[in-house]
Parts: C-alpha cells; structure tokens; sequence
C-alpha cells in the first residue's frame, strides 16, 4: 500500500466531493500496483521491493472486478464539485484504470502475450541504482529470484496454445538474456559479504533453470504453432488511443498527419543536402556525418562531454528550467540490456528519495565483433547523431522531464499514470527544438541526424496503424522503414517487428506533433512567446495524457 511519505498532494481541497478524490486516489494507485509491483518499484516505493504479481486467470478476473468498482466510484465522484486541478486528476485515475482494463481483457496480453510474464523480472532495478543499503536490496533481490520459478509457470499454464510468433520470439530473448542478468549480481552481492551470495545463490539457481525452461518450451512447443495473429483490428486501436492518450481523433486523420510530417522531413533533408557544400543528397549528408565518430575507448567520455554541452544550451537559450539536483552519470549499458537498446535513460523515480542521480546508459561496441562491424557501430554513434541521441535520453528530453516530474505538485495519479505518448513525444520533439535553437551552429549533419530519427518515428506511426488495422505485412513494413526511413536492412527488420507487439509506438511522432500542435496554439498568446514558460507549464502536469494537452493549458 502507498502510504503517508509518497502522498504527494496530500488532501486536494475542503469539499467532500475533493476529499473523496483523495481517498480513491490511494485506492487505485494500490490497486495499479498490485497488478504491476515492477512500476511502484521504478517510482521510488520500495515497499513494492521483489515482489511479483499474481498473473493466474483467477487472480486477474478477481483483480478486474475490483478495478471496476472503483472505476464506477471514480466516474461518481460529480465533476462540477472538483477544482480544473482535481478535475484533471480523477481522468488520471479513470484513464489509469481503463488502461489496466484494456490489456486484460481488450488486447488479452495475460494470455496471448508471454513478454508479459518474463518482462518484469529483471534484477536491475536493484543493482544499478543505490537507493538503500545493499543489505535491503540483496534482500528484495533474494525475494524476487524466489518467485520466478512460480511466476513463469504460472505464466506457461496461462498461455494459450497458439500466439502471435512476434511475442514468442522476443519473450525467448527476454528470458535468455536474464540468466545473464542472474549472474551478474555475484560481484555485488559478494562485496557485501560470501554468505549473503551463497544466500542469493540458493535461490538465484532455480530462477535461472526456470528462465531456462520458459524459453526452451516456448520454443520447441510455442513456437511451431505460433500465428501471425497480432493485429489490435480497427476498434480495439481507436479504443487503445483513447485509453492510454484520451485521443478521439480518428485512426485516418491521425494517419494523415504521420505521412505529412514523413513528406516535411523528407523534404527537409533533401533541401539541406542540396545546400551544403559540396552538395549531395540525403543520404548522402548521412554518410558525411558518420565519418566523425569516436572511437570504441572514447565514445562513454565523448557522451559525457555531450551531457554537459546540453545542459549548458538549455540553460542558455533558456529553453526550460532545470530543477536541482541535476546529476546525471553516464554508463555503458549493462550486458544483459545491450541487445535490446542502444541508449536509454534510466532516471530517478518520482517518490526516490535517495540514488536520485539520472543514468544515461550508452551501448559500447562489443570487443568480440570483427572491426568491420565495431567500425558500422561506432559510425551509427557518430557525433551528430550523439549528440541528438544525447538531446532526446538527457537534455531537454527525458532526464528533463524525469526531474520536472519529481518536482510537479498535484495529486499522486500526476506522478504515477503516465502517457507514454507524452514521455516519448517530450524527448522527440526535444531533438527538434534544439535544433531550431541552433544546435550545431547550422551544421547541416546535426538537422540531418535530427532527421534521420524523425524519418524512423514517422514510420513506426504508419506502420503501427498500418500492421493492427489496415492488413500491412510485416515485409511491407520493412520495406516502408528501408524506403521512406532510410534505415538499413537489419534495422528495419526490427523497427516492423517490434510494431506487431508494441503498436503504442506510434508515440513518438503522435506526442511531438501533439506538442508542436500546442505550442502553436498557446506560445504566443499565453506564454508571451517564451518556450521557456511554456514548456515549465507543460512539464509541470507530470506527463498527460496528450490529448488533454489543449485543455490543460486551456483551464490554466
């Protein structure tokens, strides 16, 4: 249960219509929590600590129907009685629910979907960063490997016989790469002390048979009867916009507005390729940018020196506040991770009230590949592209907004329902400002990186509306990410994978185009001009549901 020092808002005003608000909201934020202990964890409420969740049919249908009650309690609670404040946080709960609800019973993830019972198992959580003493952690690490075993058979006795192959394929790599992630906790662990790691290794061993055999019949029985059946359908994708982003806007407008922003971005960079000197074509600038790279000793210390050339640009073209403390470390990306991202940022929680440092993880080159492959990694990481990745992981992006949202006052739903579309929109459309800021000086190779990452989230929309609701193949989504994108083969083959079974990442461009829409709208008459009023107020909601933005801004 979240109790008194996570409450951020405390009571939100003197009637009973405001007070009940306050009451429910620690209801449900519990009840989210009980269905997804891995999310209070990476909020900073380590009560939560080790736990994993109860995904048995029985136990979910029970969970459900406790969701809809306080559903119907919510939408009882008579808006005309509540402050635009209290207002804006009971459609946080009421959307925080539907979502739940959605995945349940909508998109049926629990039972179609074997990610979700190896996704939340990780040990990192409790390794990377020193919220507690390692005494507390080595114990929530103890608690968490001595529920895997349980945890993942219940989820193969959940599973239906067939799912979609997409989710079986990358569950496989999930659940391989976490003995991994398993093991790695031995030099932590045994510096604290040997016994507290033949401790550990008692119950770290089952886990690791367990993800063992998670994966091994996943793949001799899952796998041979696997689908292509992933699509959402029309109804269910209009019903997704609205639960996770409160968007009625139809699946067609929505889908114009991608292509639109692909034609403008491709135009753009054809313009500045032909304007440079000498000219070429995209492409062309693209390739002229990777020449500039580090090498595989520099590239953690070239990130770091970018952190801090970020930092300063915001600060002095006054493009946001940076509330203190600001500290943000840069890391190689821990091996178990590396197969999965290329960079990320793991920020504090909103509740962490120790280890509140950002980390900013940066996959290194790995030793063993040939020096061709080393040399095309290292080229993808040259210094253009880095510092735009540096722009959308750090600043303005997401430590940014990570640090706003610690700060942001409101009701606890502000800080623990969050649209995805809102985070990933803020850290895209961060590239783009900073470029329209002057970033780079007006050297075409930082617009043209800036691009390139613009190109690759315009088709993650058309393909994410193309592959759930208008019969796109996963060949002609790679074709859509290899023509229109620019990506190479291997990345585009990903880029259309990953659309069968995360279709929300359409956020990208969809949260971008939602805030470029309000900035339009309300910069001049509202925040005389300033970007750097108007992004404080758009950061200071926590991270809304993008299509409240207009309203939001509206009532302030």
């Amino acid at each position: 249960m979240v109790r008194a020092p996570y409450r951020a808002g405390g009571r939100l005003g003197a009637s009973d219509a405001a007070s009940e608000l306050g009451t429910l909201e620690h209801k449900v934020v519990d009840h989210l929590f009980v269905l997804s202990p891995a999310s209070a964890v990476s909020s900073g409420i380590h009560e939560y600590d080790g736990r994993l969740p109860d995904l048995r049919r029985e136990a979910t249908d029970l969970w459900a129907s406790a969701a809809d009650k306080l559903l119907r309690q919510v939408r009882d609670l008579p808006l005309e009685s509540l402050s635009a404040g209290s207002r804006y946080d009971r459609m946080l709960l009421e959307m925080g629910l539907e979502s739940a609800l959605f995945d349940l019973r909508d998109s049926r993830d629990f039972d179609v979907n074997p990610m979700v019972h190896v996704g939340g198992l990780s040990l990192t959580p409790y390794t990377v960063r020193p919220y507690a003493t390692l005494e507390i952690r080595i114990e929530a690490m103890h608690r968490q490997l001595g529920g895997v075993p349980l945890a993942l058979s219940r989820g193969l006795d959940r599973l239906e016989p067939a799912v979609p192959a997409p989710f079986v394929r990358l569950a496989i790599g999930i659940a391989r790469g976490l003995e991994a992630n398993y093991r790695g906790v031995e030099p932590l662990v045994r510096s604290f002390s040997d016994a507290s790691f033949e401790r550990i290794r008692e119950v770290r061993d089952p886990a690791i048979d367990a993800v063992r055999s998670f994966a091994e019949r996943l793949e001799q029985e899952w796998l041979p009867r696997a689908t292509q059946d992933y699509a959402l359908g029309e109804e269910k994708f209009q019903r997704l916009l609205w639960v996770r982003e409160r968007v009625r806007v139809p699946i067609e407008d929505i889908l114009k507005a991608g292509r639109a922003d692909l034609v403008h971005n491709q135009s753009r960079l054809q313009a500045i390729a032909k304007a440079a000197n000498p000219p070429t074509d995209g492409p062309g600038l693209l390739q002229r940018a990777a020449a500039t790279h580090p090498t595989a000793a520099e590239l953690i210390d070239r990130a770091r020196v970018f952190v801090e050339e970020m930092k300063l640009f915001v600060r002095e073209k006054e493009l946001a506040s940076i509330p203190e403390p600001a500290v943000c470390r840069v890391e190689e990306t821990p091996p178990d991770h590396r197969g999965l991202s290329t960079a990320s940022m793991n920020g504090p929680g909103p509740f962490e009230t120790a280890g509140q440092e950002g980390m900013y993880f940066v996959t290194p080159a790995d030793p063993t590949w040939s020096a061709e492959t080393q040399d095309q990694w290292l080229r993808s990481f040259n210094d253009s592209v880095l510092r735009n990745v540096t722009a959308h992981e750090v600043y303005p992006g997401h430590f940014l907004q990570f640090l706003h949202l610690r700060r942001s006052t409101g009701g606890l739903a502000r800080k623990v329902i969050l649209s995805g579309a809102f985070i990933e929109g803020w850290a895209h459309y961060a590239e783009q400002v900073v470029v329209e800021q002057g970033l780079g000086a007006g050297a075409p190779e930082a617009e043209a990186a800036q691009l390139y990452d613009a190109l690759l989230r315009d088709c993650r929309l058309i393909s994410a509306i193309g592959l759930h609701t208008q019969g796109m193949t996963v060949a002609q989504s790679t074709e859509l990410f290899e023509r229109e994108g620019l990506c190479e083969p291997i990345v585009a083959q990903r880029e259309a994978g990953r659309g069968t079974y995360d279709p929300v990442y359409f956020g990208y461009t969809l949260g971008k185009l939602a805030i470029l829409d309000a900035r339009h709208r309300h910069l001049q008459s509202q925040f005389g001009g300033s970007l750097r009023a108007f992004h404080d107020r758009l950061l200071s909601y926590g991270a809304p549901p993008v299509g409240f933005l207009d309203e939001l801004l509206r009532a302030s």
